[in-house]
Formats: C-alpha cells, sequence, structure tokens
C-alpha cells in the first residue's frame, strides 16, 4: 500500500469509513474506538489523511463539538481501485494452505483474544483490579 503512498494505519482508516455503517461519516471518536487507536493519535493521521485528499472533516450537525469524519471520492477511489485488490491477494498469500476450518478457528482464537484483551483494558480505565 506504501506504493500509493499509504499506510497501513491509512488504509485502517479507509476500510473503515468505507463500511455501509459510516456512509454519514465517523466521529473521530467513534473512529478511534472502532481502530482502537487513541484521539491523539488519529489526530495527525486525520491531518495528514485530510491534506492528501483521501477523507474530509466538518462540525457534525448534531453536535456541534464533534467533528465527522467522511472519505471524500479520491478516498474511495485509493479504498476501491488500488488497495482492494493488493489487500484481497495479500490476505490470499497469507493464508494459503489454511483450510476453512482453520481460518474459522484462527478467527475463533483471534476474537476471543481480542475480548480479553478488551476487558484488560477497561479494568485499566476503571482502576479496578482484575478478579479472574
Amino acid at each position: 500500500m506504501e506504493k500509493e503512498g499509504l499506510t497501513t494505519q491509512q488504509w485502517a482508516v479507509l476500510g473503515a469509513l468505507s463500511r455501509p455503517e459510516a456512509e454519514g461519516g465517523m466521529s473521530v471518536g467513534n473512529l478511534a474506538r472502532y481502530l482502537m487507536v487513541s484521539r491523539q493519535n488519529l489526530s495527525g493521521l486525520i491531518s495528514r489523511m485530510e491534506r492528501d485528499g483521501h477523507i474530509r472533516t466538518a462540525p457534525d450537525g448534531r453536535d456541534r463539538r464533534s467533528r465527522l469524519v467522511t472519505m471524500t471520492e479520491s478516498g474511495g477511489d485509493v479504498w476501491m481501485v488500488q488497495a482492494q485488490p493488493k489487500i484481497h491477494d495479500y490476505y490470499e498469500q497469507a493464508l494459503a494452505g489454511f483450510s476453512i476450518s482453520d481460518i474459522t478457528h484462527a478467527l475463533h482464537y483471534l476474537l476471543k483474544l481480542l475480548d480479553n484483551m478488551k476487558r484488560l483494558d477497561g479494568d485499566e480505565e476503571s482502576g479496578q483490579p482484575d478478579d479472574s
């Protein structure tokens, strides 16, 4: 993806914004939560992507303190035409030799790991010890 001038984090932003649920845009806070990054880390990324014309930000009509991030036509073109074929090819190669059952089990365990990590992060934020 770097040949298109995008980092892994930038194509993750485009991927998040390409989902039907994000058609009207996503607030910076929701985008940060979805990508599991801090708002501070996302801020610089958004600025660079906006400068490059891949996304735009605007005040949220429902909450003027919040900013909505949307993908531009240029960002959509980069995502659909340039990124998607490369992403699919990458994962096809990475999963070579895996059966459907292998992929299903791996996904199950990765999601279980992610749930545990979210739980631990929640425990740290609340200041509560982990009772498990």
